[in-house]
């Protein structure tokens, strides 16, 4: 069957360790944030920087950060980049297994929700489904009695080996912003990278493929028309807290989001599930 079991990390953070029979994986409490997830017999599916030291309070620097209830920056000036949900200890709810498939749910509790961010009156779970591929939702319910509107992003960080040598398909067709210009049409299906590369993409199809030398890495989204491909290139990479100066070489973030006009709104009682699928093909 497996084993689930909760552990600390020498420098304090609590996490779950999960070892079955398909996987072996690992979520910290803190943002409900999995950082290792490695079907058996394959090589690892998430990328985290050597440079990253697992601080409480730090998100950390790869694996899976959950953005929310904002992508990016704030409208309002001084709100954390990405939203507080990724630093704030959150709580295991249930551990179901299943046909070697593991389901966990976390919560974020209602007392690690600052109000001066967030003053709605919502819930928001992570459900991970872990076997021999990752899946990961953030499940948003709206118990106000007014519409809630947010962004959100699950900021997927994936090994890639090396950057020089990686294909991205699945493009053809959609429209990105970058750099605050756009949008600009994607008439290419393949993407190559030769210089920093920070895109918002909408109108984009459910699946993606990064194609490395280690292998095809399928990344699929639902209820998701918007996604962002991210690699911060050298200058940039200079400048990254918990990131090493060398480290865009062989990393690359695809992220399942919903973000621009691809924004959540849920009506009083109302719920949204962004989900994003990843594994080997």
């Amino acid at each position: 069957m497996g084993s689930v079991t909760t552990k600390r990390h020498p420098n304090g953070l609590d996490y779950v360790d999960i070892d079955t029979a398909l996987c072996q994986a690992r979520i910290f409490m803190q943002g409900a944030q999995i950082d290792q997830f490695t079907p058996v017999g394959k090589a690892p599916l998430l990328w985290v920087s050597s440079a990253d030291d697992y601080q409480p309070g730090n998100g950390i620097r790869g694996g899976i950060p959950i953005c929310w209830p904002w992508f990016g920056m704030s409208d309002t000036k001084g709100f954390p980049q990405h939203g507080f949900a990724r630093n704030k200890i959150w709580v295991l709810e249930s551990v179901n297994m299943r046909n070697e498939l593991v389901d966990l749910i976390f919560t974020l509790p209602a007392s690690e929700i600052d109000k001066n961010y967030w003053p709605h009156d919502s819930q928001i779970k992570v459900l991970f489904t872990l076997g021999e591929s990752l899946s990961v939702s953030i499940v948003n319910t709206n118990n106000a009695d007014y519409d809630i509107k947010l962004t959100q992003a699950l900021h997927s960080y994936f090994p890639i080996e090396d950057i020089h040598q990686l294909n991205v398909s699945g493009f053809s067709d959609s429209a990105y912003i970058e750099f605050g210009e756009g949008p600009f049409k994607q008439h290419d299906d393949v993407i190559t990278f030769k210089q920093e590369t920070d895109r918002v993409y909408t109108q984009l199809g459910h699946t993606q493929e990064l194609h490395t030398p280690n292998g095809t890495i399928v990344v699929s989204r639902e209820n998701s028309q918007s996604s962002v491909l991210w690699n911060p290139w050298i200058e940039k990479s200079t400048r990254l807290s918990r990131f090493n100066a060398e480290d865009y070489l062989t990393m690359v973030c695809l992220e399942a989001a919903n973000v621009r006009e691809d924004c959540v709104v849920m009506a009083p009682g109302q719920s949204h599930t962004l989900t994003t699928h990843i594994g080997w093909k």
